[in-house]
């Protein structure tokens, strides 16, 4: 019998069928409803596609199906596109005819006895013919469930056993990448470079759906991470921000001991360079960093101001990483963490502390920042403000005052109250509270001074006139304060002080060129125990 050909269809542009319109009307009401009245009229008709699930290639398969009376092989490389085809020309079952849309459904069944590739292919496929993965999507939910299914089960493994599936695999999505982590990684990540291909939909989708299959979430992040490097290979300025901008937001739903300092650091300078970027995402960003700072060192904080700033470094992304580390902190280990980051933070100041452009008030809020209970030690901490001071001589007493408020003197060693007793870009009644207030170190800090060591022989005359004259201002400002006995015992003490300084002088120019010899070592280096050396004689 000679089948008519009374309908030209074009599909998508792509290619041109000649189709009997009565056998697909019987299959598609999209079909039937279309032509209606016209359906007994012998000339011919002529429909044109713009956005044909899967262009010819699905039409085709449409096609056969029609003309094999219902009959179709389907299998998991084309039941995504056949549902998705069967959804368009609307092939639901009337009672009559066979139902596209209800074979594939059904075909669904058996999608756990799918192998992990087919998964992948029908994965792509949902991600190519789908046009908006957050509208729900009966096969695109199954394929996601039995894909995350398989990552979450304590007993799947890789399910490659030989190197030609998996390029098979990776030909057939064109996921070229430089990333080749199956082959020298871990057992949990062997699925990476598998879900590479996904956009950064369905990776959200995924993701969220491992969240709640209670996935590692340390595995999770690694794979984000792994993503993130991947995709701006080749993404376009508005394809990174919106990728970064997913990725952090699902960083944010994971358990924040997941995370990795370093790699939290790497995504901020990355998103830091994308002027697009939002900055609600940058600040979810500075939270995450900031709840993990106590595993930062101070190259991570040395990150380079905004455009247009002076500053030698970022000092008000500092400042927003301490007081989210500080909102984030928990009661448990909070003091092991803590000192922690009091430790890195002295470090970061003394860094930044000979820095002519920053101002007192901004200095002062970062000295200020922590509270006391963050350093063991204030040696540091005295040892930042001591190169601020010098650096910035110009500054009013008020502000000098306030930037030493941050000091306890309990916690300064006597190699540092000697240093601030001596100090005079100190004020005075900081090194007069020095003394006040530490009794005990004071008497060996006089104590000290009869075991002086090498190094002490290299005090000049003028260094001399300058110690004398600050233990005068000493006996005056303890007389003011009225410090009973502490007065008398000063005054007793300092003849014999001067009078030992006057005879380690006659010593410095013996000793003056080996000390000359001794190199200097980079502030920042010096730790918790610098020891503060007097200056040489010239």
């Amino acid at each position: 019998m000679q089948v008519c050909c009374d309908l030209e269809v074009d599909v998508n542009g792509e290619e041109v069928f000649m189709v009997d319109k009565k056998t697909l009307a019987s299959f598609s009401k999209r079909f039937g409803g279309l032509f209606g009245n016209s359906m007994d009229n012998s000339g011919n008709l002529k429909v044109v596609f713009h956005d044909f699930p899967g262009g010819a290639v699905g039409f085709e398969l449409i096609a056969r199906f029609c003309y094999n009376n219902g009959r179709t092989q389907i299998t998991p490389a084309s039941v995504v596109l056949l549902n998705c085809a069967a959804q368009f020309m609307e092939m639901e079952s009337d009672g009559h005819r066979p139902s596209l849309l209800n074979q594939t459904k059904k075909s669904l069944d058996g999608i756990s006895f799918w192998s992990w590739s087919e998964l992948l292919v029908a994965l792509k496929e949902c991600q190519d013919l789908l046009l908006s993965p957050s509208k729900p999507s009966l096969i695109l939910d199954k394929v996601l469930d039995c894909v995350v299914g398989r990552l979450v089960s304590p007993i799947v493994a890789s399910p490659y056993t030989s190197s030609s599936e998996n390029s098979s695999f990776q030909c057939s999505c064109d996921t070229r990448s430089s990333y080749s982590i199956r082959n020298n990684s871990s057992q949990v990540s062997w699925w990476f470079e598998d879900l590479l291909f996904l956009n950064i939909d369905l990776i959200g989708k995924v993701i969220k759906l491992m969240i709640c299959q209670h996935f590692d979430h340390a595995t999770i992040t690694k794979f984000l991470f792994c993503y993130q490097r991947s995709r701006f290979v080749t993404a376009t300025p508005t394809e990174k921000c919106r990728i970064m901008e997913v990725i952090i937001n699902l960083l944010s739903l994971l358990d924040r001991n997941s995370l990795s300092c370093k790699h939290l650091f790497d995504m901020f300078r990355v998103a830091s360079s994308l002027e697009k970027i939002s900055k609600h995402c940058k600040s979810v960003l500075e939270t995450l960093i900031g709840s993990q700072l106590d595993q930062a060192t101070i190259d991570f904080l040395l990150v380079p101001p905004p455009r247009k700033k002076h500053y030698m470094y970022d000092m008000n992304l500092v400042l927003r990483l301490v007081n989210a580390f500080q909102n984030e902190l928990s009661c448990c280990s909070s003091l092991v963490r803590l000192r922690k980051v009091g430790s890195l933070l002295d470090s970061y100041l003394v860094e930044v502390s000979a820095d002519s452009y920053l101002t007192p008030s901004k200095f002062a809020a970062l000295v200020l920042l922590l509270p006391d209970s963050a350093r063991e030690s204030h040696d540091r901490l005295f040892q930042a403000i001591d190169i601020y001071l010098q650096v910035h001589g110009g500054i009013c007493e008020a502000e000098k005052m306030r930037i030493c408020s941050a000091l306890n003197y309990a916690k300064l060693s006597t190699d540092a109250l000697r240093h601030l007793a001596r100090n005079s870009k100190f004020p005075s009644r900081i090194a007069i509270q020095g003394f006040i207030n530490q009794q005990s170190k004071l008497e060996n800090l006089f104590e000290g001074q009869k075991h002086i060591d090498t190094f002490s022989g290299s005090i000049s005359i003028e260094e001399s006139i300058k110690e004398n004259e600050n233990s005068d201002q000493v006996l005056v400002y303890a007389k003011r304060v009225d410090v009973p006995g502490k007065t008398e015992q000063l005054e007793v003490q300092l003849p014999g002080m001067q009078f030992r300084v006057t005879e380690l002088d006659k010593f410095s120019g013996t000793i003056h060129t080996q000390i000359g010899n001794i190199p200097r070592t980079r502030l920042s280096s010096l730790g918790n125990n610098a020891r503060f050396l007097p200056k040489l004689c010239s």
